[in-house]
């Protein structure tokens, strides 16, 4: 983890992707409050990170868990060129990255997990990343203090998705909102805030 946050404070924050009054609270900020997804992820999953921009929290989640397969998903070329060169050095042989849109390659993947961190408000973002999972896989967006009120405010576009349950989990300092995608026939239930094994 270390040589990842010395490439964002490096080549990250000469090529724009971290803004140099970051560095300072890199650690806290970013990369321990993206470390708290890894125990929301299951074993061996396929994983997209969408709008990944410099890695966050793809990156993160490839160096803890290298038993998951990561694509990080993201539009920009400049940000792409730096998700590359990461991915490069830090021999993260299970990443690959996908220079797209998420809504555009709907109907292309089927994954288990997509992560997000900091892209669109859920309602936006469940919108563009449910179909790209399985029926039964998750949505796993980190949100801040205001998660429960986004959730409440997103619930009626999550049943028009056909998400069949969401939730609003804590592991460790993080906060995860859980968007389960369905499958016909099965009902919806919302969830409640839960804290996290």
């Amino acid at each position: 983890m270390t040589a990842y946050a010395e490439l964002l404070a490096g080549v990250g924050v000469q090529q724009g992707l971290i803004g140099p009054h970051e560095v300072p609270r890199l650690w806290e900020r970013h990369l321990l409050n993206c470390a708290g997804i890894a125990a929301a992820v299951p074993p061996g999953a396929t994983v997209d990170d969408v709008g990944s921009g410099a890695g966050l929290p793809g990156i993160v989640l490839a160096l803890l868990r290298p038993d998951v397969r990561i694509t990080l998903v993201e539009p920009q070329q400049r940000r792409v060129r730096f998700l590359v060169t990461a991915v490069q050095r830090l021999e993260l042989a299970s990443v690959t990255v996908r220079r797209a849109r998420a809504q555009d390659l709907h109907g292309q993947r089927g994954v288990e997990v997509v992560t997000a961190r900091a892209v669109a408000p859920l309602h936006r973002l469940a919108a563009w990343s449910l179909p790209l999972l399985v029926p039964g896989g998750s949505l796993l967006a980190i949100k801040g203090a205001g998660a429960e009120d986004e959730v409440r405010t997103a619930e009626a576009e999550l049943r028009r998705l056909g998400a069949t349950a969401w939730s609003v989990e804590e592991h460790g300092a993080t906060r995860v909102v859980r968007v389960v995608a369905g499958a016909p026939g099965v009902p919806v239930r919302g969830g409640r805030a839960r804290r996290g094994r």
